[in-house]
């Protein structure tokens, strides 16, 4: 028996790795050697693995439900004994028997199914509890008004500061303008997005050729996103949306699913890409989908920390029959992931365009909202090839007669030569975000998919 009802590749087991070191330390961990008291079954892999102390690691994989535990003291996740028994089972069939969960890995996979139902994918409590008011609306009601205030104060000093910066003239910026008070005073008026685009400010200043051209253009967007937010009142409703999660208003999930104006959209979302980032305190893992009826694309956020692991876990490749919320805005792409109707399995090769399309799609988001880095797209029949200048690489057409420079501050080294070896001068399917600093390729398929 197959515990997911499709047995997964090796290259959606290392897709869930969280860098290359767990990679690497996985993959030793794959074979029946350090492992005793493997098991398959209710859609879960189990095992003991042999460590350095003298008790086992307790490692078990709800395959279902994309979730990992280990009672080793690795905070990465998955740990790479996690991985090791995954690359085990997907690699060689029979080498992990079915049976059923020795105790310790039943209580844990009972506990995951029975708080499922109560929780929404991205860590955030939901289902019945959270769908229910909050205890005190009118409470909570005050504590948003009063935010909004501190918002809006805010907003009207950092309008003050843009034209003080305007007036005094852009060529002294990079000397005297006051990026982290700013966004501090930012921070103190509750608006983390205005933040943070404050801090981007910065770097900007006295950074090379016409630098003051693209100063003006940041301080233009921001100016235009405090004008907006100062404005809200006025604006339609999705690009109010955005406005407000542009300057830090955060949508909570269960009152998205609870929501009166939100509808579930039920596709076959088939796994794009997924990436962790980790700022020493939080990590971020994000997901992109794309709906086989629909064709939308769904971007899925969760985050963990020391305490709180990631749970949610889509290896590229897979495809998934369930219910997806998007959050609102006038171009939406982020969304939470609600019911799964079928077991997750291996899906086709996406779709793609060419690369005229794919900068029209980016161009047509951005009319939407402006503020946006970059949107996902699938290119089809491209060709990693050196750039023109020399400098840097490019994705080219099938003719040769487009191409989208690679964003040279997103694919490391490694990545760049992991692509042009799978293309091997032959055109390729790679999904990535097409924005303003290039693409930034993030899978590819030959013809499985192989996270960069």
């Amino acid at each position: 028996m197959n515990p997911q009802g499709e047995r997964w590749t090796t290259d959606q087991v290392l897709a869930l790795a969280p860098d290359e070191a767990s990679r690497k330390a996985g993959g030793k961990l794959a074979t029946p050697g350090p492992w005793s008291d493997t098991g398959a079954g209710r859609s879960a892999v189990w095992g003991l693995c042999k460590g350095s102390g003298k008790k086992p690691y307790q490692t078990v994989a709800d395959v279902k439900g994309q979730a990992f535990r280990c009672s080793c003291p690795s905070r990465k996740f998955p740990c790479k004994h996690a991985l090791g028994l995954l690359l085990l089972w997907a690699g060689t069939e029979g080498a992990v028997a079915d049976g059923e969960p020795p105790q310790w890995a039943g209580e844990w996979l009972d506990n995951r199914r029975e708080h499922a139902a109560g929780r929404t994918d991205d860590g955030v409590p939901g289902g019945g509890a959270a769908a229910r008011a909050p205890a005190d609306p009118e409470a909570a009601e005050r504590r948003a008004e009063r935010r909004m205030q501190r918002i809006g104060a805010g907003a009207t000093e950092l309008e003050q500061r843009l034209e003080d910066l305007l007036q005094s003239g852009l060529a002294a910026a990079g000397r005297t303008a006051p990026w982290d008070e700013t966004a501090a005073r930012m921070v103190d008026a509750q608006a983390p997005g205005l933040a943070a685009r404050v801090r981007e400010l910065g770097p900007v200043a006295a950074s090379g050729p016409d630098w003051p051209t693209r100063l003006l253009e940041e301080c233009a967007l921001l100016h235009l996103l405090t004008r907006g937010f100062l404005g809200i009142e006025r604006l339609p409703d999705p690009l109010a949306a955005t406005v407000r999660a542009r300057v830090g208003l955060t949508t909570e999930a269960a009152g998205l699913l609870a929501g009166s104006d939100t509808t579930a959209v039920r596709d076959r979302w088939l796994v794009l890409s997924q990436q962790d980032s980790d700022d020493g305190k939080l990590t971020t893992r994000r997901i992109f989908l794309r709906g086989e009826r629909t064709g939308r694309m769904a971007l899925h956020l969760s985050f963990g920390g020391p305490h709180r692991p990631l749970d949610l876990a889509l290896p590229p490749g897979l495809v998934i029959d369930a219910d997806l919320t998007y959050y609102p805005g006038a171009r939406p792409l982020r969304a939470l992931l609600g019911e799964r109707h079928a077991p997750a399995a291996p899906g086709p090769v996406p779709p793609g365009c060419g690369v005229d399309a794919a900068l029209a799609a980016y161009g047509d988001t951005l009319r939407d909202d402006p503020w946006l880095d970059s949107w996902p797209v699938v290119l089809a029949d491209v060709t990693p090839i050196p750039a023109g200048d020399g400098e840097g690489w490019q994705l080219a057409d099938a003719l040769g007669e487009s191409a989208v420079p690679l964003d040279p501050r997103c694919l490391g080294r490694t990545g760049l030569w992991r692509l042009v070896a799978i293309s091997g001068g032959e055109p390729v399917t790679v999904f990535g975000e097409c924005g303003h600093h290039g693409f930034r390729p993030l899978t590819v398929w030959d013809p499985t998919p192989v996270a960069l």
